[in-house]
């Protein structure tokens, strides 16, 4: 009887589920942001937002969920209304310099 080879605990097949959770398509992209699908290409075409890639032999559009949900955080950060650092409104008010007479 043949030997089988041993396989390390990561080499042992992903089930198609988790692969379907760990990566989405501009559709399901779009529905996950609340977007249109027409807004992801014209983002990857203009390079903005989230990171895209290509995968298989078809070169398919995907996106990792974990990559979408790090640029939604982002995104929450670089927003004055979400982030109260960057709200103008928090900072101290400035004095005016009297003129020299």
């Amino acid at each position: 009887m043949p030997a089988r080879p041993l396989l390390a605990p990561s080499a042992a097949p992903v089930p198609a589920s988790a692969v379907r959770a760990a990566f989405l398509n501009v559709k399901d992209t779009a529905a996950y942001l609340g977007l249109s699908t027409h807004t992801l290409y014209v983002w990857r075409h203009r390079r903005q937002g989230p990171p895209s890639f290509r995968m298989g032999s078809r070169g398919r559009v995907m996106y990792r969920r974990e990559a979408l949900d790090a640029w939604i955080r982002e995104q929450e950060r670089a927003d004055s209304r979400s982030n109260p650092v960057l709200n103008p409104l928090s900072a101290a008010p400035q004095q005016r310099s009297r003129p020299s007479a």
